[in-house]
């Protein structure tokens, strides 16, 4: 029987937000089905002080995909001398996933 991809590094991402608050959890378990290969696996990272971002799914798309959007951040850091807006990041994160789209 031949495995699919989605068997690989599933994991699970909770956040909720509150009045002058946020909570985001995830599991730490890398594995390939009942196969555990780390239980210190970072899904979730701080861009900066105000966004935090939580990647689920395969671990080498996640990593990825978080480079790319510290470089992005980086860039406009850079050009605009301050940090990006929560609601900006956002934005980046959808152009970023919807550019893939037609490929």
């Amino acid at each position: 029987m031949m495995m699919q991809i989605f068997e690989y590094n599933g994991s699970a991402l909770v956040a909720m937000v509150g009045k002058n608050c946020f909570a985001i959890a995830s599991d730490r378990r890398l594995g390939v089905q009942l196969q555990t290969i780390a239980t210190d696996f970072q899904r979730i990272s701080k861009i900066h002080d105000r966004v935090f971002l939580g990647l689920s799914g395969l671990a080498t798309d996640a990593q990825t995909l978080y480079q790319r959007l510290v470089f992005r951040h980086k860039l406009y850091q850079l050009r605009e001398e301050r940090d990006m807006k929560p609601e900006t990041f956002a934005n980046l994160v959808s152009a970023l996933l919807y550019e893939k789209r037609f490929v």
